[in-house]
């Protein structure tokens, strides 16, 4: 997978994020069927090895985005690289304003537009291991904050959401 977590396995399916499984497994037997080796077995060398490396980038994208979990974890995968970008922040929440949401595990803040941020307690944990790890090796504990930046699930808008260390903020788990 890592080789195909580079690429936009999406894209290799000429699907869109938001397509259905049933979408994605419709334009996964176009192409299987369109680069099979069989079907290039009187092609060139050159031209079936192409064909043969396309097939397979197809199938590693089929078998990622067709199972529901490492879908999941893809997508995941893809919004963390989306968010390490150099994105405008429109302004600050802090994690003590959010409201928990046990039944998905997350933290919600709603958007001007409607809709909302949303943050993992996963995403607050890594966070804070990671500053935490930083701090150790830097042997100083300046910063004090801790945050991710979130975009809102439905408009372009933006917030960094913080939280202290030195608070005692509480981390709900699930």
């Amino acid at each position: 997978m890592c080789e195909a977590a580079e690429k936009d396995l999406y894209a290799i399916l000429g699907a869109r994020p938001s397509d259905s499984v049933q979408q994605l497994r419709h334009r996964y037997q176009q192409l299987a069927l369109q680069y099979h080796p069989d079907r290039l077995g009187g092609e060139s060398s050159s031209e079936a090895e192409l064909g043969m490396k396309k097939f397979l980038e197809v199938d590693a994208a089929w078998r990622i985005l067709s199972d529901q979990n490492t879908r999941r974890q893809y997508d995941l995968q893809r919004r963390a690289q989306e968010l390490k970008q150099d994105w405008p922040v429109d302004s600050t929440v802090y994690l003590e304003d959010m409201t928990w949401d046990q039944d998905e595990c997350v933290y919600t803040y709603d958007c001007r537009c409607g809709g909302g941020f949303n943050v993992s307690e996963e995403e607050v944990e890594e966070e804070t291991q990671r500053r935490q790890q930083e701090d150790e090796e830097e042997e100083t504990a300046e910063e004090e904050t801790r945050g991710v930046v979130v975009c809102c699930d439905t408009c372009s808008l933006s917030v960094c959401v913080t939280w202290s260390l030195h608070k005692k903020t509480q981390i709900l788990k699930c």
